[in-house]
């Protein structure tokens, strides 16, 4: 029997972490995510033509529908990415390929699963919003053919988890360029050219999806070539496939506590107000468009991270972890320093409404400062999935969420000042809490 610090020696495989390395995968997966909200605005705009408001305001249900279903299934992204990470660090090939499938056979089965739910999505989503009866039949429209995607597009995040889990972030932005190049194109020429509108576009994201997932699987495929594959008792191992839902589990429950947060910001927001309800929509839209350029960095972290703890290498675990950090501020500050430029030109191409744009700018400095208070909790995610230390991320969200309650009924006499002020806190201290846990987690993992 060896003691740990022999079998670790043993097993170690050491690799150099560089910027080139970091920035392959940063930059495509930046590039990609910049692209999709790009498929929002163009089903808006298509739908728009036609001129009914009840048509818009099924179509934007529809895509809230999905948002949150799809959301709630990330992981299987993110999941995969990690443990696809070890694996290559550990030079398990076949591994690898195990952990794919199983994303995959999971990912199927949820998007059936997820047909044979829809008239319960349906009538849910009915009963919840209590729309008038044109805006409830778009939306029904728009949710039925969509759904039909559902066990495509979750494919997708499994077949996105092995790629950026393999550190193909190139490879990566081809298939999301795919994916948002042809449902953006289909869904005008559906839409739009053929008249078919909320249906056309609903097809449209059908048919993206669908070629996306088909493509993504014939090159997955075809790269397993070149190693031995492994049977179904290694897919369906059952240590392996609890590790993954365990794994899932816990991200799950992250990202349900990470929606809580900002559902009660918006909730605070609303008792202040239509105009600042309004405001902080609008300026909720800089944070997002920050988390974006952040997620590529995340994105690098994961998969450095995650092959460091494969290859039982410490070093390239630190120096994936520092230089992440390093890019991230960078990124982090030109974005804040980018918003504060031209934040409030941004804000009146948003909205054409004087109070809320005078609103929108008295706040607009809090809105730049989640970009640098939430640098830190997209980095550390990245570190923790990457290294699928997901246990202290679902804990660490628990705590952050509990101090975030705090410190929004203790500011409530500070009005909107004072969400904005608990919000960037609750950003600052996920990341603080996650960081604090690292060298606890590092002698734990590398104990050598």
């Amino acid at each position: 029997m060896h003691g740990p610090q022999e079998r670790n020696a043993a097993s170690s495989r050491p690799f150099d972490v560089t910027h080139r390395m970091i920035l392959a995968i940063a930059i495509p997966m930046t590039l990609a995510a910049v692209t999709t909200p790009l498929l929002g605005v163009v089903d808006t705009a298509v739908i728009g033509q036609f001129g009914k408001a009840e048509l818009l305001g099924g179509l934007a249900i529809g895509a809230l529908v999905f948002d949150f279903l799809f959301s709630t299934f990330n992981f299987l992204r993110s999941g995969t990415t990690g443990l696809v990470a070890q694996a290559m660090g550990r030079g398990d090939l076949r591994e690898e390929q195990a952990i794919f499938w199983r994303a995959f056979i999971i990912a199927v089965a949820t998007g059936i699963l997820m047909i044979l739910c829809l008239p319960l999505i349906l009538n849910g989503t009915n009963w919840f919003m209590d729309t008038e009866p044109a805006i409830s039949e778009a939306m029904t429209t728009y949710v039925t053919i969509r759904m039909i995607s559902a066990p495509m597009a979750l494919a997708n995040y499994a077949i996105l988890g092995l790629v950026l889990g393999r550190g193909e972030g190139m490879l990566g932005l081809v298939l999301q360029f795919l994916l948002n190049g042809i449902n953006i194109a289909m869904s005008i020429t559906l839409g739009l050219w053929f008249e078919w509108g909320v249906a056309g576009v609903a097809w449209g994201t059908v048919t993206g999806e669908t070629i996306a997932a088909v493509v993504g699987t014939i090159i997955v495929v075809r790269k397993f070539r070149a190693a031995p594959l492994p049977d179904r008792g290694r897919i369906l191992d059952a240590a392996g496939m609890t590790r993954m839902f365990t794994l899932n589990r816990d991200i799950m429950i992250r990202s349900f506590l990470l929606l809580i947060a900002f559902t009660f910001f918006t909730r605070a927001g609303a008792d202040l107000g239509p105009v600042v309800l309004a405001a902080n929509a609008v300026l909720m839209n800089f944070f997002l468009v920050a988390g974006f350029f952040l997620d590529g960095i995340a994105a690098a972290a994961e998969q450095i991270t995650g092959r460091a703890v494969g290859a039982r290498y410490r070093p390239a675990f630190l120096r994936g972890a520092k230089l992440t950090f390093l890019w991230g501020v960078l990124l982090a500050a030109a974005v804040a320093v980018f918003f504060m430029a031209l934040g409030n030109p941004i804000v009146r191409l948003m909205t054409n409404a004087v109070d809320v744009r005078e609103v929108a700018a008295v706040y607009l400095p809090w809105a730049a400062l989640t970009a640098l208070t939430g640098l830190l909790a997209f980095h550390m995610d990245g570190v923790y999935i990457g290294a699928t230390w997901s246990r202290d991320m679902r804990n660490m969200m628990l705590l952050s969420l509990a101090a975030f309650f705090v410190v929004l009924y203790v500011v409530k006499p500070m009005g909107n000042h004072g969400l904005w002020l608990a919000i960037n806190f609750f950003l600052s201290i996920r990341g603080v809490t996650l960081l604090a846990m690292l060298p606890r987690r590092l002698r734990t993992e590398f104990a050598y």
